[in-house]
């Protein structure tokens, strides 16, 4: 459950574009998989804890009581707009943290990195697991 509402969250924070994939082109799943088995667990709190509070906010920022994941796209946008450019630090962080997750998947990208002019990363040899 927490997975489709992650999804849900980063694929408004990441659409599609003219320029750049969407994140939901990405292997989301995997990446997510991969995140929670290597991520400290206060770190997985923090994901889940601004997954949920994306969703359950939409009351206050564009004052719709419904979940984010049932708003429109438009006022998806305008609510996920509204958390990340909100005057109160304790309001931005968990969307910040959340987006930085979603960020390291799609900025990691071969496709994004190629449109950016970066070469893509090579593929991770998974030493500090081992270490």
């Amino acid at each position: 459950m927490i997975n489709w509402l992650a999804r849900s969250a980063m694929v408004t924070f990441y659409p599609r574009s003219e320029q750049f994939p969407g994140i939901d082109e990405m292997p989301l799943d995997e990446y997510l998989a991969r995140f929670k088995r290597e991520s400290a667990p206060l770190m997985w709190a923090g994901f889940v804890l601004g997954t949920l509070f994306f969703h359950l906010t939409p009351l206050f920022t564009v004052f719709i009581p419904l979940p984010a994941f049932a708003l429109s796209a438009a006022t998806r946008e305008r609510h996920a707009q509204r958390l990340s450019s909100h005057r109160i630090y304790y309001v931005r962080q968990p969307v910040f943290l959340l987006k930085m997750i979603a960020g390291l998947l799609w900025g990691a990208d071969p496709a994004v990195r190629s449109r950016l002019g970066l070469a893509p990363y090579p593929a991770d040899p998974g030493t500090w697991r081992r270490s």
